[in-house]
């Protein structure tokens, strides 16, 4: 069995390199399908990261006007609070919503000379009001619209929010789908170019498979050989596809970095590398082994 095993490898290995141009197309289409899919699994982690951290910083601030006291909005906290869609409710009073800009605000001169020169407090009390999904956010800021209380409102700050919140989860889903349509169009034209490979290869040699057939040479003797040059082509692909993976991950990392700190995709790739690698060699075999078994079935008749 083990002759048998080293025979047919040895067979597949001189195959592979007499047909080098084929082998290195083959195993080129294989390995940018294979490089999607990995891509598609790096930006799904990005892009999540990147949801997450805009979800801790999105919230709700409803400003009150200024004769609203203390004690009313502590109230329409209250009443807030137990909204199941609502995570957290904080109060900033006015003074201490003074106190966070003039300390944001150290830096600009003439910024806080105009705030000298206006003497008063201009700014309001507010409750700033965080969800627990970040898809929620609209139906609450629907329902504080039409709440007894919005009348004693002076603005709600949320559109901002909102448009950021919707551009980014337009752009994730618009993403995904041109990912999808893009893994399964170069794995279509992967199984394609594996299988005319694979009938190239098998027509060449047509008469020596013939007369191995007259000689009683088994079936799993005559298909062993291409089912070995699909895993090397599988083998080639995803050893460059991974390569290609860690280059593309340590040029783009200080550009998600930017976006979203917490956002280690270095680390995620090397944390997942040998998911991403089993997950890669999987798919490839399937593609190459299926691939290569219909072409047997259909063009040799064994």
């Amino acid at each position: 069995m083990f002759l048998t095993i080293a025979r047919t490898f040895k067979e597949a290995t001189n195959n592979f390199l007499r047909y080098a141009w084929l082998s290195i197309a083959t195993s080129s289409i294989l390995m940018l399908s294979l490089y999607v899919i990995g891509a598609l699994i790096l930006i799904s982690f990005a892009t999540n990261t990147v949801l997450q951290s805009i979800q801790q910083k999105a919230n709700i601030s409803i400003y009150f006007k200024p004769d609203v006291t203390a004690e009313t909005i502590a109230e329409i906290k209250n009443k807030l609070e137990v909204n199941e869609k609502i995570s957290s409710i904080e109060y900033v009073s006015k003074e201490q919503a003074l106190e966070d800009f003039k300390r944001n605000n150290a830096s600009e001169q003439v910024i806080m000379d105009s705030l000298n020169e206006i003497g008063s407090n201009p700014l309001l009390s507010s409750l700033v009001i965080r969800a627990k999904d970040i898809n929620q956010y609209q139906n609450i800021y629907d329902d504080i619209n039409q709440a007894e209380f919005s009348e004693e409102t002076s603005r709600i700050n949320y559109g901002k929010n909102r448009d950021i919140i919707n551009k980014l989860n337009t752009l994730v889903n618009s993403v995904k789908r041109i990912g999808i349509v893009l893994v399964v169009l170069l794995i279509s034209i992967s199984f394609l170019i594996i299988f005319n490979a694979m009938r190239l290869s098998i027509y060449s040699r047509r008469q020596e498979v013939e007369i191995m057939r007259l000689v009683g040479a088994s079936n799993a003797y005559i298909r062993l050989p291409y089912i070995f040059i699909a895993l090397l082509y599988v083998i080639i692909a995803v050893f460059v596809s991974m390569l290609l993976l860690l280059i593309t991950v340590k040029s783009v990392a200080p550009y998600v970095f930017a976006v979203a700190p917490s956002a280690n995709v270095v680390g995620f790739y090397f944390q997942n590398f040998w998911k991403m690698l089993g997950l890669q060699f999987f798919i490839g075999m399937i593609i190459g082994i299926t691939s290569t078994w219909i072409a047997m079935k259909k063009y040799l008749r064994v």
